[in-house]
């Protein structure tokens, strides 16, 4: 397995280096990053003022070459959205290989204008590891203390736990044998 990072619309170069370096220690596999520059302009809505996040997955999909062992998530500053929910932290493909994160809603200051580099990084940890977690094969969990737990709002992104539940390990590990994961990141 390999992980690789696809940033889109990312200026903080540092934040990619410290997403790789927790996701190194987690899994202990090749994390890789690739760029893509430009995204085509349909993906916008002016009239909600975000991007169509499952046309950017296709895009993605359609312009990375990755084997069956590469995991691809790309995180962005782009503001997401489905058509059925007005504003997504991420998206993934179930038992797929390609997800999205958007951290555009995760920061801090745009709830309130001031600025938490920690808690807007643990936010983001806590939707790159969900993302992965269906990418896994996982499904929401009811569990409130596991990362798996699905999340409506910026709030629920707080409380809920920051890694997966033993339950989730267990069905991780039961139906994807090759993944290991340490739990003990920190």
């Amino acid at each position: 397995m390999n992980i690789t990072i696809v940033p889109v619309s990312i200026s903080n170069k540092k934040l990619i280096e410290h997403v790789k370096s927790i996701l190194f220690k987690i899994f202990r596999v090749n994390i890789g990053t690739i760029e893509v520059n430009v995204l085509p302009k349909r993906f916008f809505s002016k009239d909600r003022n975000q991007y169509f996040s499952t046309e950017i997955l296709e895009y993605i999909i359609e312009n990375t070459i990755g084997n069956l062992d590469n995991y691809f998530i790309v995180i962005t500053e782009l503001d997401l959205y489905i058509p059925a929910l007005t504003f997504i932290f991420g998206e993934a493909q179930y038992k797929g290989r390609y997800s999205i994160i958007s951290a555009c809603r995760l920061h801090e200051e745009f709830y309130t204008g001031i600025t938490n580099e920690e808690l807007f990084k643990k936010r983001l940890l806590k939707e790159i590891l969900h993302e992965l977690g269906h990418n896994f094969g996982l499904i929401h969990c009811i569990d409130w203390d596991c990362v798996m737990h699905s999340s409506n709002s910026v709030e629920e992104v707080d409380i809920k736990g920051d890694f997966y539940c033993k339950s989730c390990i267990s069905e991780l590990k039961k139906s994807n044998p090759e993944i290991q994961i340490n739990q003990y990141y920190t």
